[in-house]
C-alpha cells in the first residue's frame, strides 16, 4: 500500500490519518489502552515512506494482533503461551561441559528461584533433553498468572515466551524482576556458548538478529501499557 496520508494524529486513543481512524485488518478501529502506546505506534506510521512496510511496524502488528485475534476470544491465546510452563528451557540442564553446565545455572537459577518465591511453586529440573513432568499445582499457577493478563499484555508476551522458550523468563520480565538484556542472554546460553567454542555461523547470526528485533518490540510494547 503507497501511503497516502500527510497527518498523522491520535484522538481518544486511536490513530487517525488525515482525520480517519486507522483501522485492524479485521476492520476494527485501532485503539490504544494508553497515550504512551498510541503515539509510539502513531509515530511508525509516521516513519512510513512511500510505501507501506508491516515489517517495519512491530507495534502496530502487536496492536492489530491484541485487537483482532486476542481480545475476541483470549482463552485459547493465553492457553498456548501457558504451555510453555509445562516445558520450559529453564528446567532442561545440559550433561556436560562442566563451564556451560555452571553457565546455566548462572542465568537460569536465579529466574526459577524468583518464580518460586513468587508464586509459590516447585520446579523439576534434569540433565538432558528428555521431557520432565512439572507438578500439577506449578503449571496450574503459571497458567493462571497468564491467563489473568488482557489482550495487549498477551500479544506483548507472545514473542519474548516463544523466541526465548520460557514463560518463567517472560513472567518475571512482565513484573520487572529481570531486565530484557539479561534475559535475552539467559535465553541464548546454549547458542552464545557454541559460538565462543566454534565461532559465528553468519546464518545463525542473521536469524539471532531477527529474532531479536521481534523480542525487542513485545518488551517495547509491554514498557508501553
Amino acid at each position: 500500500m503507497r501511503r497516502f496520508w500527510k497527518d498523522v494524529s491520535v484522538e481518544h486513543g486511536q490513530v487517525a490519518l488525515d482525520g480517519k481512524p486507522v483501522r485492524t485488518p479485521g476492520r476494527v478501529p485501532l485503539a490504544l489502552p494508553t497515550p504512551a502506546l498510541a503515539e509510539a505506534v502513531a509515530d511508525e506510521w509516521r516513519g512510513v515512506g512511500e510505501t507501506l512496510d508491516p515489517r517495519a511496524m512491530p507495534l502496530t502488528g502487536l496492536a492489530n494482533a491484541a485487537i483482532d485475534r486476542i481480545a475476541t476470544d483470549p482463552a485459547p491465546f493465553a492457553a498456548s503461551l501457558a504451555a510453555y510452563g509445562e516445558s520450559d528451557l529453564l528446567y532442561y540442564r545440559a550433561e556436560g561441559p562442566e563451564p556451560l553446565v555452571e553457565r546455566q545455572a548462572d542465568a537460569w537459577d536465579p529466574l526459577l528461584d524468583w518464580a518460586r518465591g513468587r508464586y509459590d511453586v516447585h520446579f523439576e529440573t534434569t540433565a538432558g533433553v528428555m521431557h520432565k513432568a512439572q507438578p500439577e499445582a506449578t503449571i496450574a499457577r503459571l497458567a493462571e498468572a497468564v491467563h489473568a493478563l488482557d489482550p495487549f499484555r498477551l500479544a506483548a508476551l507472545s514473542p519474548v515466551v516463544t523466541i526465548g522458550g520460557s514463560l518463567v523468563g517472560a513472567l518475571a520480565l512482565l513484573e520487572g524482576a529481570v531486565s530484557p538484556e539479561t534475559l535475552w542472554q539467559a535465553a541464548h546460553v546454549d547458542e552464545l556458548w557454541q559460538a565462543e567454542l566454534w565461532g559465528e555461523d553468519s546464518l545463525a547470526v542473521q536469524a539471532r538478529n531477527a529474532h531479536r528485533v521481534d523480542f525487542d518490540a513485545g518488551v517495547r510494547f509491554l514498557g508501553l501499557l
